[in-house]
């Protein structure tokens, strides 16, 4: 097991030396979440570019050796709770395991596995008996809500305690396009995130940047209120937005475009989503 200090600049996914899990010190979280990486060959049907992602291609995830998966996470997990790598590669404030969380390198949901990943991760909680507090986090796109596996995912997902955290970054589709190079529709964003908040507790995750030297438009703001606006009239209503900023290294050709916003001008646009109703945690 590595002895890499972590802290919230750094998500290295071979900080731990295993294949599929590796932790992280969460700013959102605040604490340690365990990350499991399905996407270890770099692929993503999309290509934000603000990813952290070194070599990251298009395409989707390699089969997923079970075996070797629960084989890690069992004895990753007992190792936080029974062993010392919270002494050594943790910093004291962070010391307490947040969550479990399906993110890497990818998108998770493009595995055909996924649906056992979450039934693995499921009789591991029970099996090493995880406080109840301890979340399951998937982290996606949400592309691929249409496929009856991933559907079956999040159901079993909603029962461990779970919750997606579904990224909606901009809320048109010229926008889309440039932020996360996708050309899916906004038509077909909301029909995902219906799927998704009918099956299991979601958040909207939304990273908010400098891109050119210029923060995200009026425009872009008023889109993103607007498609919250058409969502709630509908009665569609996310547990809220996580709104976030760049806090590590974009390894992305546009990353010497793009700089971090501040804290006041991330509360400023919270301060307009909270005002429709809708909650808003903010993590600079």
């Amino acid at each position: 097991m590595s002895n890499t200090r972590l802290d919230v600049t750094d998500h290295s996914r071979d900080s731990a030396g295993l294949r599929y899990v590796y932790p992280v010190v969460s700013r959102r979280a605040g604490g340690v979440s365990v990350g499991i990486n399905l996407n270890t060959n770099n692929a993503c049907n999309w290509r934000c570019i603000y990813c952290q992602v070194p070599d990251l291609k298009r395409g989707t995830a390699p089969r997923v050796d079970l075996a070797l998966l629960e084989q890690e996470l069992r004895g990753f997990l007992h190792e936080l709770l029974h062993g010392d790598f919270m002494q050594r590669c943790v910093p004291e404030e962070a010391r307490r395991i947040n969550d479990i969380a399906l993110s890497g390198n990818g998108e998770p949901t493009s595995a055909k596995e996924f649906e056992q990943v979450i039934t693995l991760i499921g009789k591991l909680r029970q099996e090493l008996a995880l406080p109840s507090h301890i979340k399951l986090v998937l982290i996606t796109n949400g592309s691929l809500m249409h496929r009856k596996n991933v559907q079956q995912g999040l159901r079993e997902l909603a029962q461990l305690n779970g919750e997606v955290w579904f990224k909606v970054d901009r809320a048109s589709k010229a926008e889309m396009q440039r932020i996360n190079n996708t050309r899916t529709s906004l038509v077909k964003v909301r029909e995902n995130l219906a799927t998704s908040i009918a099956l299991c507790p979601v958040w909207l995750q939304t990273c908010w940047f400098m891109l050119d030297g210029k923060p995200p438009s009026k425009q872009d703001e008023d889109d993103f209120l607007s498609f919250l606006n058409t969502l709630l009239h509908d009665n569609i209503k996310p547990e809220g937005v996580l709104l976030y900023s760049l806090a590590r290294p974009t390894l992305q050709p546009e990353a010497p475009n793009l700089a971090a916003l501040s804290e006041q001008q991330l509360e400023a646009f919270a301060a307009r989503i909270r005002a429709i109703g809708v909650e808003v945690k903010v993590a600079t």
